[in-house]
């Protein structure tokens, strides 16, 4: 139903509240047809409950929204036929084997055997799956698994394909594998595709644009090079011994300087050129009497814009030990 030149994606002041917490605060924004748009957040941030107000799983609080021409509420049927969704669980029947899954879920969008029976095969041979289409999804390890859940989000030959965490819990190794096959959906299929994450890599090397969020909230949209260059320049991170004298207005006037903001034992500085400005503002301290303790510099990356935008820094690393309790907690759901 999209025509051309529509986006396929079109969000305006959406909202979802559950209780008192405010999950979702109004958020707007487009996707258009072709591109990977990503929301990039931590847990929390309202990634997945947008995904599942757009997917007609939950209705919204309030605002609206339309896909691929259809709007959410009103025609919610609609909706569901046209997208496809690959969820951040395992939804798999491990007493069934790969390619029963994908007929299932066939089934349950009301697809003849006639059509999905063929489809199921192309489908995983498109993901890998090919020689372990007959083995029950029990003997498949985590990465197979989760290419499963890909290949059965596009049963329904989707126009827009949901994404949510899509690489949650897999080792480097395996994460990689899957960025190939959805990069191969959007080259070579055309496909429209709307991914959350709160891996920086993953959105930096995936998305065409992406929304940053926070608390419910949409801070800031752009493609990754547009976030990353929003930060105006190099970060120089000075330790000092000293907790005072607090020299943040004579470093901001060296030349190349943009900003500088202080916490505690540290200078946070952003400059034109940090390897000219660092030398500079090294003899700075140590002429005002204080010893520098560490001293980094960092060119422009997602996790400086997220930080820049929001005050605080999203890294992988902070959040294993969650990925970890969640995969647990999947691999428990699948068994039982």
């Amino acid at each position: 139903m999209t025509r051309d030149g529509e986006n396929v994606v079109d969000v305006e002041n959406l909202s979802k509240v559950f209780g008192s917490l405010k999950a979702v605060d109004g958020v707007s924004f487009q996707i258009r047809e072709g591109e990977i748009f990503g929301f990039l957040g931590p847990n929390g941030a309202g990634k997945t409950t947008t995904i599942n107000m757009l997917t007609t799983l939950i209705r919204p609080s309030g605002g609206k929204a339309v896909i691929n021409g259809y709007d959410i509420q009103k025609h919610a049927t609609e909706v569901r036929r046209s997208v496809g969704v690959v969820p951040q669980e395992y939804t798999a029947d491990e007493d069934l084997t790969g390619i029963q899954n994908i007929l299932l879920c066939g089934d349950l969008y009301g697809i003849p055997r006639s059509d999905s029976g063929p489809h199921s095969r192309e489908l995983l041979k498109l993901v890998g799956l090919e020689e372990a289409a007959d083995r029950k999804v029990s003997t498949y390890s985590g990465g197979m698994r989760r290419r499963l859940e890909l290949a059965s989000g596009l049963i329904n030959y989707p126009k827009l394909l949901f994404l949510d965490e899509p690489t949650l819990g897999l080792d480097v190794q395996t994460r990689t594998a899957v960025w190939d096959y959805i990069r191969m959906l959007k080259e070579e299929y055309h496909m429209t595709l709307f991914l959350t994450t709160h891996y920086l890599e993953e959105a930096d090397s995936l998305c065409d644009r992406i929304a940053i969020i926070d608390h419910g909230h949409i801070i800031r949209v752009g493609s990754p090079s547009e976030l990353k260059a929003s930060i105006g320049g190099d970060v120089i991170v000075v330790g000092v011994q000293e907790a005072g004298p607090d020299i943040s207005q004579e470093i901001a006037g060296l030349p190349l300087v943009k900003d500088v903001k202080k916490s505690d034992h540290e200078y946070r500085i952003k400059s034109e050129i940090g390897e000219e400005s660092s030398i500079q503002i090294i003899d700075l301290i140590r002429s005002r009497g204080l010893h520098v303790t560490k001293i980094s510099l960092t060119k422009p990356t997602l996790d400086e814009a997220y930080l820049e935008f929001t005050g605080r820094s999203i890294r992988d690393e902070e959040s294993s030990k969650m990925d970890a309790f969640k995969q647990r907690v999947t691999m428990m759901r699948a068994r039982r």
